[in-house]
């Protein structure tokens, strides 16, 4: 007889425990082992939260190589089925060697589960019979799990499932720590914010004294450095470079011909100084002819504005004119800052207003979340847990699938607070969500070649984008590390059906087959590969870092991010007054469910990752291991560069810190 040493360990998560037998058998190149129970001296404890447990299976001969295991668990005689989460297997055969199957999902049920030995395998790779029957089996019953579903014409597709988060596959789901704290974050948030009783006060605010009471409940320094400053105009040209929406200002090279600024207006050659680079455009074209929310039995407005901003000798982005709607008219004047103090200032409002829906649908909801989560269910769906890409993206797919199912229940259904609250909620949502995803192209998802799309390489204090293409880099050079071990010339890409498919179910379902995106349908080139799974793991970590950790910090303050506006803008100029800002703003109800919503939004879990940690050991061979670990070396070098720097600002960065960055779309 031959004794294969095996240890299994179950993870250090809430609820992870068993007390059902678990069993086990082995299978190898030259044979299997009995299926066998795992029973050990600790017992009954043998497989509760955080144990590793060690037994002894025996088999007359070696069994050769070992090429899976297959694990199942029976409920004690009048004990009720629980469900375990282990972490891994780990078994030293006779020979000495020593051979790891990585778990970490959910058990059940009683059925009998295959997992395979941690080697990365690419389905021509796979040349056993089991070890192909056993991939094959997996994404049988993976196509059953993970299905698409149409939540609106011409938007990305989502997961299909019938009964909320709780019809989800375990594995999938929260943790109980994440799922307790969201739920309890949601009820509170009110509470947590002193805002209990004011969030069915339909009445307008009075002064700015009553919107200064309710911020000061709760507060963060940058929420307390935007309330000071809202009202300045180098504050609302630095908020399109390293706000929550850096993705819409581009360098202006011609006016647009429904956008009339003349020199007279700004009081310089503007032609000079486009050909210096120092004029930018901010174009919310997208939100034109958009159907607005009703609010409190009342419409709401949301303009389409066009904004010209000047790079001043002193470094400054300031704004020299706003327009607020998209066609020329005798009624929709050019604002500028030569004008009254309140023609100005609603101008700017009516601008951030426009942001805030524009930054919600298509920078966060649409280029973070909705793509995130096509990412993830294609994955999962086509990649077995065998292959190197399912090793390298299963992190970044984390909790993404729950958020989301959460986030069209909570926000944009019908009674959704987005839906409630927000200018564009209801109709205007899938709207600007169909615009946007018309209009996106592959490259605008890459952050080098959309900053030099957008003429912005030369902006100065441009942090998004300093840290973007720092975080871009690393993962990229991580990616090409991990992929070219796996990939050693551009045939094996194109072989690799698994990964095609992957890539063909995003093309179909994420970006609905428009090949004007420039987004793949298949992928021919190692080098091809690896820039779209940077674009990926850049998009579910640093992108969606950038558009939704700042929420709170910039919305706090109402009046510098109005969830809604309950007045039309100006026609005429001299018009304007503090009453007519206040009767504008958001009304009390509005203003409180919104910073609600934003607040906890922008709460960090206490389980949260971070880029490049990796709890879950994915891979074994040497080269991917110390890729990861190149990849953490090289992060860490990054944030206390970014530290460094920050310490010098008088408002920080830190979105794109990768000590803050969130390995998936998780919140």
């Amino acid at each position: 007889m031959v004794n294969y040493k095996v240890t299994v360990s179950t993870a250090k998560r809430v609820s992870a425990t068993t007390f059902n037998n678990v069993f086990i058998k082995l299978v190898g190149t030259d044979g299997e082992s009995d299926r066998e129970w795992l029973i050990s001296f600790k017992g009954a404890t043998a497989f509760v939260i955080g144990a590793v447990s060690t037994f002894n299976v025996s088999c007359p001969v070696s069994i050769g190589k070992l090429v899976l295991v297959e694990i199942d668990k029976q409920p004690l005689p009048l004990f009720p089925e629980d469900s375990w989460f282990s972490a891994k297997v780990e078994v030293e055969s006779p020979e000495g060697d020593t051979y790891t199957f990585p778990i970490y999902r959910w058990i059940t049920d009683s059925n009998v589960h295959r997992f395979r030995e941690a080697t990365a395998l690419r389905v021509f790779d796979d040349t056993h019979h089991l070890g192909q029957y056993s991939r094959d089996q997996e994404l049988k019953q993976r196509a059953e799990d993970y299905c698409w579903d149409v939540y609106a014409e011409g938007i990305p597709h989502k997961i299909k499932t019938k009964d909320g988060p709780s019809s989800l596959p375990p594995e999938v789901r929260f943790s109980f720590t994440k799922k307790m704290e969201f739920r309890f974050n949601s009820v509170t948030a009110l509470t947590e914010l002193q805002l209990k009783g004011l969030e069915d006060c339909k009445e307008n605010w009075t002064d700015i004294d009553g919107i200064n009471r309710v911020f000061c409940c709760k507060q963060t320094e940058i929420s307390d450095y935007v309330q000071e400053h809202w009202k300045e105009d180098a504050f609302f040209g630095y908020q399109f470079l390293n706000g929550v929406n850096p993705m819409l200002i581009r360098r202006c090279t011609a006016l647009p011909e429904n956008f009339p600024v003349t020199d007279d207006m700004v009081q310089f050659s503007l032609e000079n100084e486009m050909k210096k680079g120092n004029i930018f455009l901010c174009d919310y074209k997208r939100l034109d002819g958009v159907e607005t929310n009703v609010v409190n039995d009342k419409k709401q407005y949301l303009m389409a504005p066009l904004v010209l901003l000047h790079k001043t000798p002193d470094d400054k982005l300031m704004p020299i004119a706003i327009q607020l709607k998209q066609t020329p008219a005798d009624d929709n004047p050019i604002f500028l800052p030569t004008d009254s103090e309140y023609d100005w200032l609603m101008a700017k409002i009516f601008v951030r207003s426009a942001d805030f829906n524009e930054h919600q649908l298509n920078v966060h909801l649409l280029r973070t979340h909705l793509l995130a989560e096509v990412f993830a269910v294609s994955l999962l769906c086509n990649v077995p847990m065998v292959h190197p890409l399912y090793k390298l993206l299963i992190p970044h797919t984390r909790y993404t699938l729950q958020i989301n199912n959460l986030a069209r229940l909570l926000l944009i259904s019908e009674t959704g607070s987005f839906t409630k609250y927000a200018a564009s909620g209801g109709e205007g949502v899938i709207t600007i969500l169909k615009k946007s995803l018309s209009t996106m192209t592959y490259s605008s998802l890459c952050i080098p070649e959309d900053i030099a799309a957008r003429g912005v390489e030369a902006v100065p204090n441009f942090y998004y984008r300093d840290d973007g293409l720092r975080l871009w880099d690393i993962i990229h050079s991580f990616v090409q590390k991990v992929l070219s071990y796996y990939y050693k010339n551009d045939d094996e890409v194109q072989r690799d059906t698994e990964l095609q498919k992957w890539i063909l179910d995003i093309f179909e379902h994420g970006f609905l087959s428009q090949a004007g995106t420039g987004i793949p349908e298949r992928l021919s080139t190692v080098d091809e590969l690896v820039k779209y799974v940077t674009m990926v793991i850049f998009t579910c970590s640093a992108q969606h870092a950038a558009v939704n950790t700042g929420q709170f910090d910039y919305g706090a303050w109402m009046p510098n991010t109005p969830t809604s506006l309950q007045l039309p803008p100006p026609t005429t100029k001299g018009t304007t007054s503090e009453a007519t800002m206040l009767n504008t703003l958001p009304a009390v109800n509005t203003t409180v469910n919104g910073m609600a919503t934003m607040w906890l939004l922008s709460q960090q879990s206490s389980d949260f990752v971070a880029l490049g940690d990796y709890p879950e050991e994915h891979f074994n061979e040497e080269v991917p291991c110390k890729a990861i670990k190149d990849f953490q070396h090289e992060l860490e070098m990054l944030s206390a560069a970014i530290k460094k720097r920050n310490t010098s600002l008088e408002v920080p960065y830190t979105y794109m810190d990768p000590t803050e960055v969130e390995n998936s779309v998780a919140i």
